[in-house]
């Protein structure tokens, strides 16, 4: 069994500041600090620090920033053999933080844009395996890997972040698709149903899990309708929740477990990320999520 995640990596420059910049506003910090990020490396991390036997696709340039932006990936001893360097710069991400946690993220996304599904050969796509994959890299890419690893038999699961178009064949080819609240009223507007996960679920066919904040999240599967609540912790930067929730989700169900358990082992994986400054910096280690679930 095995997590494989097709995705971005990014370094990110964060700003602890006072305010989240308005338009035309200049907002002065103390300082920055340059960590790993991007959606997809920060969801490998969270899976392989889960536990799971993870690998990630992607690409970087041969630059600076991508020793920045591998760093995570690296530590959490995720498999990069498919991983590319290409001719185009490391992508690069301006995170600024607000004392609330809040973030305000502008993307570069250079060479993210030059990752390829056939950088993951078919045999890593057999029925054993979760696929996970998120909307920072080509959507075409993402709906061609989606075709191979349906054909295969992986196990499919999509967060839709950033919202994005996909063919509606590869959303409905998903196992399980993964929306906050914004996602899914995005894609519920393209679809004409409610944002809710049951009207997204009835709508497309497939598994379909929203994640509420605070609220926490709520799923509906061919397994049945599912809640879990949100762990209350003191907010100091929201980057990598989401991220992590994802990545712990994925290892979860690679271990065998239900949907509940799993949606609530990574919720809170994804309170504890949210304690921490940084995204793939603040991914929690399993025990440590084990600590809280108890």
């Amino acid at each position: 069994m095995s997590v494989l995640v097709f995705g971005s990596v990014v370094a990110d420059l964060v700003f602890a500041l006072p305010a989240l910049p308005a338009p035309g506003v200049t907002v002065l910090g103390p300082g920055y600090a340059a960590l790993p990020g991007g959606k997809g490396a920060n969801q490998a991390v969270a899976a392989a620090l889960d536990g799971a036997a993870t690998a990630f696709a992607g690409a970087v340039g041969a630059d600076a920033m991508a020793e920045v932006a591998l760093a995570g990936l690296r530590g959490a001893g995720v498999d990069l053999s498919r991983l590319a360097t290409v001719d185009a710069p490391t992508a690069c991400a301006a995170v600024c933080v607000d004392p609330q946690g809040r973030n305000q993220i502008a993307v570069g996304s250079g060479a993210n844009l030059l990752a390829r599904a056939a950088q993951v050969e078919a045999a890593a796509l057999s029925p054993g395996a979760v696929l996970l994959l998120q909307m920072e890299v080509p959507p075409a890419e993402n709906a061609m890997l989606i075709r191979r690893a349906r054909a295969r038999g992986a196990r499919l699961l999509l967060n839709l972040a950033p919202a994005g178009e996909l063919p509606p064949e590869a959303l409905r080819a998903l196992d399980l698709l993964i929306a906050n609240e914004h996602e899914a009223a995005w894609l519920a507007a393209r679809l004409g149903c409610g944002a809710e996960a049951a009207a997204l679920h009835r709508a497309l066919g497939i598994g379909v899990a929203v994640t509420l904040g605070e609220a926490g999240a709520e799923a509906v599967t061919a397994e049945g309708r599912f809640r879990v609540p949100a762990f209350p912790v003191r907010a100091v930067d929201t980057t990598g929740a989401g991220d992590a929730w994802c990545g712990v989700l994925a290892a979860a169900l690679d271990r065998g477990l239900p949907p509940e358990a799993a949606m609530r082992r990574a919720s809170a994986a994804a309170a504890l990320a949210c304690t921490r400054p940084g995204a793939a910096a603040a991914m929690p280690r399993a025990a440590e999520t084990d600590t809280l679930l108890r």
